[in-house]
């Protein structure tokens, strides 16, 4: 195994966690930007308020995205376990 090949998993396997994880986050910041607003004008500081529809909205991304991110892990997967068995008949 060589430096070139290693350096390629990681850089593969740090893609794939900001792929999948990106729009989770992405969704929750634009939750929260917008919670913090309604928040600011209406100078309502309950805490629920700022979590729940956050928590909500971050689950049902998860559950619209699951499919596509499973998916992208198990491929990424095969790939990595190919190489793994590649390496043992050098």
């Amino acid at each position: 195994m060589n430096e070139e090949l290693v350096m390629k998993l990681i850089m593969d396997a740090m893609l794939i966690v900001l792929k999948i994880t990106l729009p989770v986050l992405i969704v929750g910041l634009v939750v929260g930007l917008l919670v913090g607003l309604f928040q600011a004008t209406t100078q309502i500081q309950e805490m629920t308020l700022s979590f729940i529809p956050k928590i909500i909205i971050t689950f049902l991304v998860i559950l619209i995205m699951g499919q596509w991110m499973l998916s992208t892990l198990v491929e990424y997967t095969k790939e990595l376990l190919s190489i793994i068995a590649t390496l043992g008949k050098i």
